[in-house]
């Protein structure tokens, strides 16, 4: 079986909408056996934090900056992950940390609009050729919290980041801004899908209101 692999095609919608989705990055099997593995870790709940959200809602997460000997290592340095990565950016690229998102049912909170070079910015990263591949490890749809992104976006440059809710976000009266010109397109993804995006591209999620992780 062949997999993603970025084409000319690819790189030139990556830097005009910021994005390119890969459909079936990671088979089934391979997929289905990271969920295993990550629902029987118990480092991921001894190493998550939480954080609030602007309505109250409670988001976590667990990150790691090492490459260790385990499966999400294998993972990130996958070439369907980082090759493809480099091939969007037009450079090498390095792993700068890798984290899984965890938006439990009825309770999961929301992300609000931000930037990942809003944060990166502030922690030595000069140039904005950084991105994020965010692989569904389950089914993500508008009914539990899928991502949104805001096409183009990422041609407006780095914005302020200040605290929204328990969070830090992108200004929101430039967000306003932003959304009275520019769409917004929520990305629902099956389990073993990757989203490859620009660092200063502006996404968001809602809450998980519905029974499904």
């Amino acid at each position: 079986m062949s997999f993603f692999e970025v084409n000319s095609e690819h790189r030139q919608q990556f830097e005009r909408e910021g994005y390119v989705l890969a459909k079936q990055l990671f088979r089934p099997a391979e997929i289905e056996r990271l969920t295993h593995y990550a629902r029987a870790d118990r480092a991921i709940a001894a190493q998550a934090t939480s954080r609030t959200d602007a309505q109250g809602g409670t988001t976590t997460l667990s990150l790691s900056n090492d490459l260790g000997d385990n499966l999400y290592a294998a993972v990130v340095q996958q070439q369907r992950v980082a090759g493809n990565m480099a091939r969007l950016l037009g450079d090498e690229v390095y792993h700068y940390h890798h984290k899984m998102m965890l938006k439990d049912p009825y309770v999961g909170g929301a992300w609000e609009w931000h930037q990942d070079y809003g944060y990166w910015y502030d922690f030595g990263c000069l140039y904005p050729t950084m991105g994020s591949c965010f692989i569904a490890v389950d089914p993500a749809t508008r009914e539990n919290g899928c991502l949104q992104v805001i096409p183009r976006s990422h041609q407006l440059g780095r914005m302020n980041h200040m605290k929204v809710g328990g969070q830090t976000g992108a200004d929101p009266e430039r967000v306003a801004a932003v959304l009275e010109r520019l769409p917004v397109e929520y990305v629902e993804m099956a389990p073993g899908d990757g989203l490859f995006f620009h660092g200063n591209l502006l996404h968001r999620s809602d809450q998980n209101t519905s029974p499904n992780p």
